[in-house]
């Protein structure tokens, strides 16, 4: 018996209704398809009810101008063009004509897709590079066609698939409960349909940046008119005895995870060594599977350093609830065969291990180019480099943000993406500031955790609500001013928080 269907929510609006409905948003229907109506000004506009990054629930989002805001992880729609402007969403949305009769709106069909304003083919410059198939490369390449770029985009990344959706590498895929055909940011014949060059499993052994050339480890090389280094991060491996065992892994690519789901099978016990954001999101993941898991860690709170002691001690509680159990300021000396020794003399044993201690920048090929280097690859507010017409974006990446007031450098994919959209109008002269606000989200088990802003360091933290009734929103702060803000089911606060730190205003 097929399963009965869920009614689509909200009023009927081929019916119509009153124009003066209550609040920025409303929710409601054409046929079975859901429809939002957002409110500027005097104005109103339609458009599909849900982000298409994770079907987020846009009428519970934030109407800012002429944009819609996820309320899930902050992607955002143009709201008379449906067009994704800002990631982690990509794909438009539709947008849906409304009629005015009277004091009541009515919707009854969609429009014909307007084309974004002010776009122009452009054909310089003429061949754009880009290095590494992560978060920030693929999405300066999606956005350069956007853009209605015409020249040749050629993108080489040593991994051995096509840019997939890391964040759920750790989350629902591990989990088994997402199936690997979500995980590519797209299909296949996206990048010959898009013509964009892309080269799998391919290094790069070297910049020229006098002859404008990459060079390939097999000896090749490509011209470039403008370069994007994209190269992202590599996971930091323990240099301990046993580490480079077959049970043994990190977790950054595909290839990564489906190794670990391959040792998952049958396995009993697993240890997670570090107590990172992915150590942990792997911990729930390998719960939900019904594996038993320990995590060791040096530290004597999880994430203390980057959301304070009291989230810490939540996520710990959250974690102990579902069944991890803690080693803590600890860490494993040595695996022998299946066997992991502790530093405090203590040992375990288990079938499956994970090593999630972070991640160091892979700056190589930035410095063999002789590009400016602090603490990553230095750029500036439009990310381009020491050298002309080389960019840089993602993990590497050191810009001038305004907010904080420092130069940061930020491992984050929903970072990353943006970081590549902007490099992508900045390489076609657009002269475009990156000034994004930091955004990441974290997942452990039902409960969502998202962090607006960077703060390093704080001298307080502000807690309004109850972290253990997971409803709260916490603010860091330095001398009196809002750095960062972590909530925990409370979106709107959090797209709130967002928008007061673009505006420069209190939080």
């Amino acid at each position: 018996m097929a399963e009965a269907q869920t009614p689509p929510s909200g009023p009927d609006l081929t019916q119509g209704v009153a124009a003066d409905f209550p609040g920025d948003t409303l929710l409601g229907h054409v046929g079975d398809q859901e429809v939002v109506l957002a409110r500027r000004g005097a104005t109103i506009h339609a458009i599909d009810a849900h982000c298409s990054h994770y079907h987020g629930p846009l009428a519970e989002g934030l109407v800012v101008g002429e944009t819609i805001r996820c309320p899930w992880h902050h992607a955002c729609f143009d709201l008379r063009t449906g067009e994704a402007t800002r990631a982690p969403a990509l794909n438009a949305l539709s947008v849906w004509q409304v009629d005015r009769e009277g004091d009541r709106i009515f919707v009854r069909r969609k429009r014909e897709q307007p084309v974004a304003r002010g776009k122009r083919p452009v054909d310089a410059p003429g061949r754009i590079v880009i290095v590494g198939g992560g978060a920030a490369g693929f999405a300066a390449a999606e956005m350069l066609r956007r853009q209605e770029f015409r020249g040749d985009i050629v993108m080489l990344s040593d991994d051995a698939a096509a840019p997939v959706d890391r964040p759920n590498l750790s989350k629902d895929y591990l989990a088994g409960s997402a199936p690997e055909d979500w995980l590519p940011l797209r299909a296949d014949d996206f990048y010959t349909d898009a013509n964009i060059d892309l080269r799998l499993g391919t290094n790069v052994a070297s910049i020229d940046t006098k002859a404008r050339n990459v060079v390939l480890a097999d000896g090749g090389s490509v011209a470039y008119d403008r370069l994007l280094l994209a190269t992202g991060a590599e996971p930091v491996r323990l240099p301990i005895p046993g580490a480079d065992q077959p049970h043994v892994h990190t977790l950054r690519s595909l290839a990564d995870c489906r190794a670990i789901i391959g040792n998952a099978k049958g396995a009993r016990r697993a240890i997670v060594i570090g107590a990172s954001f992915i150590g942990l999101e792997v911990a729930a993941a390998l719960r939900v599977r019904g594996i038993e898991v320990h995590v060791v860690a040096p530290e004597q709170r999880p994430m203390e350093r980057i959301l304070g002691s009291e989230m810490g001690d939540f996520v710990r509680r959250l974690h102990e609830e579902h069944g991890v159990i803690f080693h803590l300021g600890d860490t494993v000396a040595a695996i022998e065969g299946h066997n992991a020794t502790l530093k405090s003399g203590g040992s375990l044993e288990a079938d499956l291990v994970v090593v999630g201690v972070g991640v160091r920048s892979r700056l190589a090929l930035a410095e063999q180019a002789g590009l400016k280097l602090d603490r990553g690859v230095v750029v500036d507010a439009y990310l381009e480099t020491s050298v002309p017409g080389i960019y840089a974006a993602g993990d590497i990446a050191r810009w001038p943000d305004p907010h904080s007031g420092e130069n940061i450098r930020v491992e984050h994919w929903v970072v990353a993406e943006r970081q590549g959209q902007a490099a992508a109008h900045n390489m076609l002269g657009q002269r475009q500031a990156f000034d994004t606000v930091p955004f990441f989200w974290s997942q452990h088990y039902d409960v969502p955790i998202n962090y607006v802003g960077h703060a390093e360091k704080w001298d307080e933290i502000a807690i309004d609500g109850d972290i253990a009734a997971r409803d709260c929103l916490l603010r860091y702060k330095a001398k009196g001013r809002v750095l960062a803000v972590t909530s925990i089911y409370r979106d709107v606060a959090s797209l709130q928080a967002e928008l007061a730190m673009e505006q420069n205003a209190p939080v």
